[in-house]
């Protein structure tokens, strides 16, 4: 594929290793291994709602609790698909998509305009999902945007189960991202009228 749009990543700390190799232009296929096998469960939709080619590995310090880990692979998943969106032109910019996961209804509306920012709408019923920690959605959502350099708005119009919550946040992520880095022809250069998006 020419101009092929494929990033690898790499981030080493005392506290946790990642690894993650992202093609945006893929089929689907997923290869996740993080040591918290909730956000296993949630990237593995991720990319396959997004259409993405996907290896996501990390290595970190889950014997204290999973946030090392699963703010870091925010930070890189986030630097990964930057990189691999490279000068962005004729993307159309902008992705929006609702999702329904039973009881839930979640959106995700994202702006690819090199402003970061996360609006995070969303309250869950309850503060664990087995052993994962809800609280760490909205730190894998924050640093993810911060990196990516995205400006994401996430909210949960209602929901009653906080997994099939959180599931329909990931699943619409993945949709609005595919959504807004599609290429539209009709597009000449970047859609900025300040003649760049980085």
């Amino acid at each position: 594929m020419t101009n092929k749009r494929a990033a690898k990543i790499e981030r080493m700390t005392n506290e946790t290793k990642v690894w993650v190799e992202i093609d945006l232009d893929g089929e689907g296929k997923a290869e996740i291994d993080t040591g918290v096998p909730f956000m296993d469960h949630m990237l593995d939709l991720f990319t396959k709602h997004g259409l993405f080619d996907a290896s996501i590995k990390a290595k970190g310090d889950t014997y204290i609790d999973d946030h090392h880990t699963t703010e870091d692979i925010g930070i890189v998943l986030g630097q990964a698909v930057k990189q691999a969106l490279g000068d962005k032109i004729g993307i159309k910019r902008y992705g929006n998509a609702f999702v329904p996961m039973d009881d839930a209804l979640a959106q995700v509306v994202i702006d690819i305009s090199n402003r970061p920012h996360l609006e995070f709408r969303a309250q869950f019923p309850t503060q664990k999902v087995g052993n994962f920690d809800t609280e760490l959605v909205h730190e894998f959502l924050w640093k993810f945007a911060l990196e990516a350099r995205m400006n994401v708005h996430v909210i949960v119009h209602y929901g009653a189960n906080t997994h099939h919550m959180i599931e329909a946040i990931f699943k619409a992520l993945a949709r609005a991202i595919d959504e807004a880095i599609t290429k539209d022809d009709r597009v000449k250069g970047v859609p900025s009228t300040k003649g760049l998006l980085t």
